[in-house]
């Protein structure tokens, strides 16, 4: 999702939100596909089995309570993306997104390179979403790295709003790390966003000195 801090301050990725009782875009794939929840019965495809590690870990993926949705192609899969609501660890940031009830968090979304610029991620972006309002959640988070503007144009595409970035700074052997509205971004959803982007309190401590907050 988002890059390894620098020495000078900079964004190192986009945080976006997008309220479930929102209208939600039509958005058609240029190919034709299906949409579905995967289950324990599907992970090896879905897998590249016989990879026995990422098997293994999207199992344990979905015991944990996470859910997997995915957009096949003639019975192969074309797009998957992940979803968690409690929380989620960022190993490039080493944060851990913590979520209230209600809200979802979309993560390790893929498109397979032979389907790509087809409209299949944002399409599968705008599925989830139907299915997380239909549980009844009310908010879905999700991110993406600066440099990364076809995932950002495909979350645009779906609906979601670019609400804040994330800024890091390096400082000897510390990390300080920002959430910065973007412009015209209500200060009310800006906070929002840190709350959930920086509110690992095992890991992190703030920094009193300024906005941010240092990781060791």
């Amino acid at each position: 999702m988002m890059v390894s801090a620098e020495n000078n301050p900079r964004r190192a990725g986009t945080i976006w939100m997008l309220n479930l009782d929102e209208p939600t875009p039509v958005v058609v794939p240029r190919t034709p596909a299906e949409f579905r929840r995967v289950d324990r019965d599907s992970l090896p495809v879905l897998a590249s089995s016989p990879d026995p590690v990422k098997l293994a870990e999207f199992a344990r993926r979905l015991e944990s309570g996470r859910q997997c949705y995915t957009a096949w192609v003639e019975e192969q899969p074309a797009a998957y993306g992940w979803v968690s609501f409690q929380e989620e660890y960022i190993g490039e940031l080493n944060l851990c997104i913590k979520l209230l009830a209600g809200e979802a968090y979309i993560w390790d979304c893929a498109t397979m390179p032979a389907y790509r610029q087809k409209h299949l991620y944002s399409a599968l972006l705008v599925y989830i979403c139907g299915q997380l309002r239909s549980q009844g959640l009310c908010r879905a988070w999700i991110g993406a790295d600066l440099e990364n503007v076809a995932s950002q144009n495909g979350m645009a595409r779906a609906g979601f709003h670019h609400v804040a970035d994330l800024v890091i700074k390096r400082v000897l052997a510390m990390r300080q790390i920002w959430v910065t509205g973007r412009p015209g971004v209500p200060e009310t959803i800006v906070a929002e966003a840190r709350r959930v982007f920086l509110n690992n309190r095992d890991q992190v401590r703030l920094n009193s000195s300024s906005s941010g907050i240092r990781v060791s």
